[in-house]
């Protein structure tokens, strides 16, 4: 029996209600959802901590690194790295989350961990002043550039409906594994930058995107290869004035963490964080008529932690 399926007919015979566990206005965020002992997570969300010690505690309820990633294999981990401003102004994924990830990975078996993004600003400055760079050579991890077209190779997207190919940077297609880490953020064009956003990032021609419907390119790029693992850094939220912020006055102190290998799910209830309905947000809403992932967050086994 499928686990979405279990679920339904656990909650159908009335068993869910009393092993729904109870984390106070954090439970709230995800409507009820029930969860299911015995049953692997759709999801853990994580609130409270510092970066890495949530990532710790989220990364061992999935089962830990092991679940995604074998010894031997070659992993990718795209955060967002796309800015030229400070860990503090959170127009990047935080990079004491990204060191952690990057051990993580190694200590699961990996051969190589590349970090790489095809920045907005310049990318020597990007990688630099995100912090980022540091963290990933720190954990053992390698920083690859993503400023040319020639590491770009030609892919289709068969299900896509607007963008029916894109160049993508050869290391998403040498990967064994794809580990997406966004931040979570307002974006002037979308409403909000989560875990199918971020992706802009693997390819070379962001601007055809922009100028053919945004929220459907955006959907049908995640067609293509889905990530192993999302995690949404939601630890400082840039909530105006995104992507790139003007100050810290942009920003509030979340302290969240989300983890799931299904991209809608996940862009789901962080929308709900931000404090925005997923149905608002054009490419979470047109993925899920895809059959991308789901937006119903009371399907999944969700496991919540406070720290």
């Amino acid at each position: 029996m499928k686990r979405r399926d279990f679920i339904k007919k656990t909650l159908g015979a009335g068993v869910a209600a009393g092993a729904t566990m109870s984390i106070g206005g954090f439970t709230k965020l995800f409507a009820g959802t029930p969860y299911v002992p015995g049953l692997p997570f759709d999801m853990v969300a994580v609130k409270g901590g510092e970066p890495e010690v949530m990532f710790d505690k989220a990364i061992e309820a999935m089962g830990g690194m092991g679940t995604f990633v074998k010894k031997g294999q070659k992993v990718v981990v795209k955060p967002n790295m796309g800015w030229d401003v400070s860990p503090e102004r959170a127009g990047n994924t935080n990079p004491m989350l990204m060191k952690r990830i990057v051990e993580h990975c190694f200590n699961a078996g990996a051969k190589e961990v590349y970090v790489f993004d095809n920045p907005c600003d310049q990318w020597e400055k990007c990688y630099s002043n995100s912090g980022i760079e540091k963290a990933v050579k720190d954990a053992g991890g390698k920083i690859v550039p993503g400023n040319t077209e020639s590491y770009y190779q030609n892919v289709t997207i068969p299900k896509g409906k607007k963008l029916r190919e894109a160049k993508v940077h050869e290391l998403i297609l040498e990967s064994d594994v794809l580990i997406n880490v966004p931040v979570l953020k307002h974006h002037s064009s979308t409403r909000l930058t989560i875990a199918m956003k971020n992706r802009m990032g693997e390819v070379w021609d962001r601007g055809f995107w922009h100028r053919n419907d945004l929220h459907q390119c955006i959907a049908d790029f995640a067609s293509y290869r889905k990530p192993d693992l999302n995690i949404v850094d939601a630890y400082r939220v840039m909530l105006k004035n995104g992507p790139r912020g003007v100050s810290v006055d942009d920003i509030s102190l979340m302290k969240q963490l989300l983890l799931s290998p299904d991209m809608v799910a996940v862009d789901a209830a962080a929308a709900k964080i931000f404090g925005s309905d997923p149905y608002d947000i054009g490419y979470i809403r047109i993925a899920e008529e895809m059959k991308l992932g789901t937006t119903k967050l009371d399907s999944l086994n969700i496991k919540r932690i406070i720290l």
